[in-house]
């Protein structure tokens, strides 16, 4: 059957009743109703019709409503319908609803890429601000008010691997966003329990992945090219941008993951390295019309794609919701003749095979020290790993003698002992005036 159906439109259809929010065609020319459950036990479930095979499909007509008396107190009912009505209104103007609800305390310039964002007709911007001032936490406010707006069902993070965990934690535990994370394994569970012919990617609406899973697997690319999504996110997107005449595979996947999405969200503390070109690709995959010269283009051409402050430029606001600083005082004291002795130990220590090359022999000596000065047994694990770092590459060692190589082994183990009997006696020390303490 064929009817005239538009969005916001209510459809009585499978004996249940439907809110309509999109209507496409298929490659054939069908029509397509994507609509969302209003009914009680389909209440918020969304699904698609396919109107050529539906048998009874209508329109609810409003002029048909039939109107009831409210005989509660007051019209409570009625008023408590109506505010549950307007609740469930999607915002269209650029005013911020929920961002600020998060589990956290909310600083005002936090809250000003999201402002930025939704003054856009497509919300794509790069969130460069200094390492400190919380990009995850302004990523989660944008995403929060699209999600409000009914334009965040899909989303896909895309992040190094070391920080998967720790995105997908900030989401769930601040704004209540649940990330899957995807790798290949998991990819390959997928495939393994949906037909051959189905794109794993819409398995799940709204998932998180390494970059370099993406990016390595010609199979991703053709499941990515055949799949949309209404939020994509990449966190550390310095490292998708463009170095030079050579493209890397992380700066194709980035421009390939560009175009599957409305709003794209990039996340970095360091975006610029120097080289216009560089940043400049970056703007070009929120904006290709942007920038017409990468090598030459001023702020204003890109000034609404980017939001880049530091901790100077927000400290108003930190100081304000900041703890008072601590009063710092230098306090002098004189080393102890154990400590004398052991700074005499180290600065005429000669290592044959490594002084030889006298910058890795003062770089390695540097380290000796500053080890000490953290703790005495900091300082003896650096000795102890140099042990076996020798023992082990003694015989690969270019351009030193396996002579040299054993002195060296022999003055470590020496200086390994002396602290190990520097430790103890400082332990036992310890000990004794613990005591003395205790007694007293």
């Amino acid at each position: 059957m064929t009817i005239e159906v538009a969005p916001g439109a209510r459809i009585l259809c499978r004996d249940a009743e439907w809110l309509v929010k999109s209507v496409s065609l298929t490659s054939d020319g069908d029509k397509v109703i994507e609509a969302v459950g209003v009914s009680e036990f389909l209440r918020g479930k969304r699904v698609q019709f396919l109107e050529e095979l539906e048998e009874q499909l209508d329109i609810l007509q409003p002029e048909e409503t039939r109107l009831v008396q409210d005989p509660s107190p007051n019209y409570s009912n009625a008023l408590l319908f109506v505010e549950a009505n307007l609740k469930q209104v999607i915002p269209q103007d650029d005013k911020i609803y929920i961002a600020n609800r998060g589990a956290m305390d909310t600083l005002k310039y936090q809250l000003y890429p999201t402002s930025l964002a939704l003054k856009m007709p497509r919300q794509r911007i790069l969130i460069a601000d200094a390492v400190g001032l919380g990009k995850t936490l302004e990523c989660g406010m944008l995403v929060s008010e699209l999600i409000l707006r009914e334009r965040g069902r899909r989303i896909l993070v895309v992040t190094t691997k070391s920080m998967i965990s720790q995105f997908q934690k900030e989401f769930w535990l601040r704004f209540t966003i649940p990330l899957v994370p995807l790798d290949s394994f998991e990819i390959q569970r997928i495939k393994s329990i949906i037909p051959t012919n189905y794109n794993p990617f819409f398995f799940y609406d709204r998932t998180i992945i390494s970059i370099d899973t993406l990016k390595q697997d010609r199979e991703y690319s053709r499941f990515l090219d055949h799949s949309h999504w209404d939020i994509i996110i990449i966190d550390e997107a310095h490292n998708v941008a463009e170095r030079g005449n050579n493209v890397s595979k992380r700066s194709k996947l980035a421009d390939k993951l560009s175009i599957l999405s409305d709003t794209l969200i990039l996340l970095s503390a360091t975006p610029h390295d120097g080289k216009s070109e560089s940043f400049a690709s970056l703007m070009n995959m929120l904006d290709p019309t942007a920038i017409a010269n990468e090598s030459e283009y001023t702020k204003d051409d890109i000034r609404n794609l980017y939001v880049r402050r530091f901790k100077k430029d927000v400290w108003q606001d930190l100081r304000e919701n900041m703890l008072p600083e601590p009063n710092i005082k230098q306090v002098e004291s004189m080393a102890s003749r154990e400590e004398e002795r052991v700074f005499e130990v180290l600065n005429n220590l000669r290592l044959v095979g490594i002084d030889k090359n006298q910058r890795a022999g003062h770089l390695f000596k540097t380290t000796l020290l500053k080890s000490f000065l953290s703790s005495p047994q900091a300082c003896k694990k650096t000795v102890d790993n140099r042990l076996r770092l020798l023992e082990k590459k003694r015989e690969q060692l270019q351009g030193v003698s396996l002579s040299e190589v054993m002195e060296d082994i022999g003055e470590l183990t020496v200086l390994a002992s002396y602290f190990f009997g520097f430790i103890n006696s400082n332990c036992l020390l310890f000990r004794n005036n613990s005591r003395s303490t205790n007694q007293t």
